[in-house]
């Protein structure tokens, strides 16, 4: 089967240990489940591994892809939840801390099939597409969590840093839809205006000072932004981190203002089978539907992530084998 794949690992160079070519059918153990992908969606977790942050050697080649959505061997319409389990684990999925994601420990979904524990598979409704259904698992749970678990009610103002990243469009796109005001940063005018046209409620320039101080912040961008995330949230308000596309090194780590204003540091990190239950059911009862940048097949994988490493995307890159 034709499969995107890591074949070795050039931290600075990471679309130069990228292969797109055959790899051996899967077949699925005992509890396990077989599906046929229709879509998968790029996230950047795909680049750090190209790069060989959190995989090994010797477990090369590897399939990169957490994301898909296609028909297993019932004919059933599926999407995949990707974080899986350690064996006998029975807590909250990601304080785990043997979790692991798809193309870590086990093949990705960027290929023409793919195996997961059964207890993965999440019916897709109708009323979405196979691409659309893809985007879901990883940026959208991750952007739910961060914004209804960890976040705070609807009706708080929230500050998404980083308008164009996959987690950070969702957020707009889900907070707008769930009654969040919210606010969005870029440098970029054009992303500006398209986190307006995806129901951002305002926009600013990255680091610009904000009209008022907001309750939570949703942060994916990292040492970039950290200092200007810390300034605009009010006393006690809460700030939410589920990456740091820029590093996670800030010049400034802003200790004073945090515990003198006695704001709330909060990690965030994917979400449960339960919670991707929850989004899919948001996205059916609102109308609300990911922002996808492209669709490419493939056979172009190179291309997609390519485009994901230099930040030229709004939404999500989709791959259809």
């Amino acid at each position: 089967m034709l499969a995107a794949y890591v074949a070795e690992f050039h931290p600075d160079n990471p679309l130069a240990g990228l292969v797109v070519a055959d790899r051996p059918a899967p077949e699925a153990p005992e509890g396990w489940a077989l599906v046929d992908v229709r879509a998968a969606a790029l996230n950047h977790h795909d680049v750090w591994s190209l790069r060989g942050v959190g995989l090994k050697s010797e477990q090369l080649p590897m399939i990169l892809g957490c994301d898909a959505a296609g028909v297993d061997q019932d004919g059933n319409e599926v999407l995949l939840h990707a974080v899986i389990s350690s064996p006998g684990w029975i807590g909250e999925q990601t304080l785990d801390p043997r979790r692991s994601l798809l193309s870590e420990r086990h093949q990705g979904t960027l290929a023409e099939q793919v195996v997961v524990p059964t207890a993965n598979l999440v019916p897709k409704p109708s009323g979405l597409s196979f691409e659309e259904a893809a985007c879901l698992p990883t940026a959208w749970l991750t952007a739910y969590k961060m914004l209804c678990i960890n976040g705070g009610p609807p009706g708080s103002t929230v500050l998404v840093q980083g308008a164009g990243g996959g987690v950070a469009s969702a957020a707009i796109a889900l907070g707008s839809a769930l009654g969040y005001r919210v606010w969005a940063t870029s440098r970029d005018e054009s992303r500006r205006q398209r986190a307006l046209d995806l129901g951002a409620d305002a926009v600013f320039e990255s680091g610009q000072r904000l009209p008022e101080r907001v309750d939570i912040v949703l942060e994916t961008v990292g040492a970039a932004t950290w200092s200007h995330s810390v300034s605009s949230l009010r006393p006690g308000g809460t700030v939410v981190i589920a990456g740091a596309t820029s590093g996670d090194a800030p010049p400034r780590a802003e200790l004073t203002r945090i515990f003198f204003q006695q704001m709330r540091v909060q990690g965030s990190t994917m979400g449960n089978l339960e919670q991707l239950q929850q989004v899919v059911r948001v996205v059916e009862q609102t109308g609300v539907r990911p922002l996808i940048d492209r669709v490419l097949p493939l056979s172009q994988a190179a291309d997609g992530i390519a485009a994901l490493h230099a930040g030229e995307v709004f939404g999500k890159v989709v791959l259809t084998p």
